[in-house]
């Protein structure tokens, strides 16, 4: 396994690169509860999964959603010392170790680290979700201020200053709304910097259906941004947000950070019904058509490490992990990565004929190729000539099963119509246009 490096900006301010310049596609799994939930041999079951799918980024919070700072860890560990006052103290880290296993908190978290990054996962580090700081709903206790987050998060970056694989994400599904919340957040960043000597980069993980610009777009820590598109409804247009956050100055790299989950209640009512494997495609190829520098895919029920399934979570995380729209992901990945990285754009003005809603084409080029999503396999009418090459080769990716098939050789000029093999629901499609001379 290819040993994990530090990540920075691309110089275009459009891509992630590993620290020898080559390109690094962000390809996300939410597991934020994995360092509060999991024991050893879970954690090391889940990430082996993830690794054989080809994820390269795991996001997880040190300071959990779920009661992650008052009930114990699956070795009886909790990750704060209570202060006199009998508050849960960021500023006082558990490190004893008492209990099963000599073995603290931060010591599990370490555990996680190392073995993520022995199978070439990057860590997308949470140090707290955010209701320990707003708590506008969920379980807090609210415990942060813009003092203790930054020796907190001073703490965070010395302990993991020297890790590899460390991405990270401050928020946690949390607006800002007052002077304390910006506050914090900003003081975090400044405590990771300072004890990380600036060594990771940095974003935001916003509420639903908002992105990180609307709060921290200017932010000089921010090194790219991160949308929410979230689990309100189908077909929900997170290309329309990856589109907005691409042209807003300054120019940052933009991942879509929480779409639609995989088996989540469609607006979070399971009378109507669940997102499938469908929905978690259409949200990753409209989102890295339109500009984004990678996808977090997320499941219900691995989010929270579901282990007693109901209407709400409705499987175990084990049987999960081997959902149909977690292992597709690989071949988005796969599709990007089979071209040059650093040229691709979005472009729609590809497309000479555009769909409204559910049907929407989602085009993106590079010099010599050009990628079109059609979500229900229906006929894509491509403006020719946008990239090089007299004639251009045809081929029809299938974003179900990683596979491609070749359709013929055109002439790359005029506008040019291409019916996909199948239509409807489910029947998802990638166009791929090369040049004829290209490799």
């Amino acid at each position: 396994m290819e040993k994990v490096q530090l990540l920075k900006v691309s110089d275009n301010k459009r891509f992630i690169l590993k620290k020898d310049g080559s390109p690094f596609f962000w390809l996300g799994d939410t597991a934020w509860e994995l360092f509060h939930k999991l024991s050893k041999i879970d954690a090391d079951l889940y990430l082996e999964n993830r690794a054989e799918r080809k994820f390269t980024v795991i996001q997880a919070v040190a300071l959990a959603e779920f009661d992650g700072i008052t009930v114990s860890n699956a070795y009886g560990r909790k990750p704060l010392l209570q202060n006199s006052n009998g508050e849960y103290d960021p500023t006082m880290p558990d490190l004893t170790l008492e209990g099963d296993n000599n073995y603290s908190y931060w010591d599990h978290v370490d555990y996680i680290v190392d073995k993520a990054a022995s199978l070439g996962l990057y860590i997308g580090f949470l140090p707290t979700w955010g209701d320990k700081y707003n708590k506008c709903w969920g379980q807090g206790p609210e415990i942060f201020n813009g003092e203790n987050a930054k020796k907190y998060g001073k703490w965070l970056g010395q302990r993991y200053k020297d890790k590899t694989n460390i991405i990270w994400i401050l928020g946690g599904d949390r607006q800002l709304t007052t002077s304390k919340h910006f506050s914090v957040v900003n003081e975090m960043a400044a405590g990771l910097k300072e004890g990380d000597e600036g060594k990771h980069l940095m974003t935001l993980h916003p509420a639903g259906e908002f992105s990180s610009t609307y709060h921290v777009n200017d932010e000089k820590w921010m090194d790219f941004n991160m949308i929410q598109s979230g689990h309100g409804r189908l077909n929900l247009e997170n290309y329309k947000m990856v589109s907005e956050d691409y042209v807003r100055l300054p120019v940052k790299p933009v991942v879509d950070g929480e779409p639609r989950y995989e088996d989540h209640p469609i607006n979070f009512n399971p009378i109507n019904g669940y997102f499938d494997d469908f929905d978690s495609r259409q949200a990753v190829y409209w989102a890295v058509f339109a500009g984004a520098f990678g996808h977090t895919y997320g499941h219900h029920s691995i989010w929270c490490m579901c282990t007693q399934p109901k209407d709400y979570f409705i499987m175990n995380w084990k049987d999960a992990i081997t959902r149909p729209g977690g292992n597709q992901m690989q071949y988005v990945r796969n599709l990007i990565e089979s071209r040059p990285f650093l040229d691709r754009i979005p472009d729609q003005e590809l497309i000479a004929e555009n769909y409204n809603g559910a049907n929407h084409l989602q085009g993106t080029r590079g010099e010599k190729y050009a990628f079109i999503y059609s979500p229900n396999g229906l006929i894509i009418k491509v403006n020719m000539g946008r990239i090089s090459g007299e004639n251009v080769k045809a081929h029809w990716y299938n974003p179900r099963k990683g596979t491609t098939s070749y359709v013929g050789e055109y002439l790359n000029k005029g506008t040019q119509s291409f019916v996909p093999p199948t239509s409807g629901r489910n029947s998802d499609w990638v166009l791929v246009l090369d040049d004829s001379n290209g490799n």
